[in-house]
């Protein structure tokens, strides 16, 4: 497949919910998009309803939390398709618990993913966008990031790291042309979302929040849909967003009431 008019993004999480709809708008403003996701089979019904629209997307499982693992991926992407332009880290995962009774494991695996994973799909990436003087990268965190959360606290502080990690290298890149910058998603209709509740009560309990919990209500109304979430992706990386970079934007309907991310 050759490289569309949009360039080469790589997609990371697109085995469903963000990611997943990130692909679909990046390959519907021609992009040729790789999808990344470790659930191969997951990931390959995707990207197959992509392809059967008729859009761009290529399958890639692999594990980012893998340093060789992505510098392979991200070798045979640059050398069978060609140099990747935009990058988008959306590969999450949530383990719920107080923090004093937070498993090793469960904190392990969220920090591996959420930030580690982050560090490396980055790193890989960017080192090869550097020479090329160009390229852009937003990574999906959360507004948990800067609000506290009960039950969170691993997930919050991956994210946090993730965001902070995408910001310092934002920071040092900049001189080469490359633009990071995070989105910080609230409560979407996920899969992630609807696991956090009893089935069927997911959306009408983020809309109205949890005094017991200390979660304000939604002042918009409604949760974000994954295609929210993903056109604030597809802005930032964009040329409309050309002078966009160590920011931050926020898709929460008001959740945090404009508190700084």
């Amino acid at each position: 497949m050759s490289p569309g008019s949009g360039g080469i993004a790589l997609v990371s999480g697109a085995a469903g919910g963000i990611g997943a709809a990130v692909a679909r708008v990046l390959a519907e403003q021609g992009s040729t998009v790789v999808a990344v996701d470790r659930d191969e089979a997951r990931l390959t019904a995707v990207v197959d309803r992509l392809a059967a629209d008729g859009l761009p997307v290529l399958a890639r499982p692999a594990d980012v939390t893998a340093g060789p693992a992505v510098e392979a991926l991200v070798e045979a992407v640059e050398q069978r398709i060609g140099p990747i332009d935009r990058l988008v880290n959306a590969a999450g995962v949530l383990r719920l618990a107080e923090a004093r009774r937070l498993s090793e494991e469960d904190w392990q695996t969220t920090l591996a993913v959420n930030t580690t994973g982050v560090f490396l799909l980055s790193r890989a990436v960017v080192n090869r966008m550097v020479p090329r003087r160009r390229g852009a990268l937003v990574t999906v965190a959360s507004n948990a990031a800067a609000t506290a959360r009960t039950e969170m606290a691993a997930y919050a502080a991956s994210k946090a790291a993730a965001a902070a990690f995408t910001r310092c290298l934002g920071l040092e890149v900049a001189r080469y042309g490359i633009r990071c910058n995070v989105v910080a998603p609230g409560s979407t209709d996920t899969p992630m979302l609807h696991g956090m509740h009893p089935p069927g009560t997911a959306t009408r309990a983020a809309v109205a929040g949890n005094p017991d919990a200390y979660r304000t209500a939604i002042p918009l109304g409604k949760v974000a849909t994954p295609l929210d979430v993903a056109q604030a992706v597809r802005f930032l990386l964009s040329e409309q967003a050309g002078h966009i970079t160590l920011e931050t934007l926020t898709v929460d309907g008001g959740a945090t009431l404009g508190a700084p991310a």
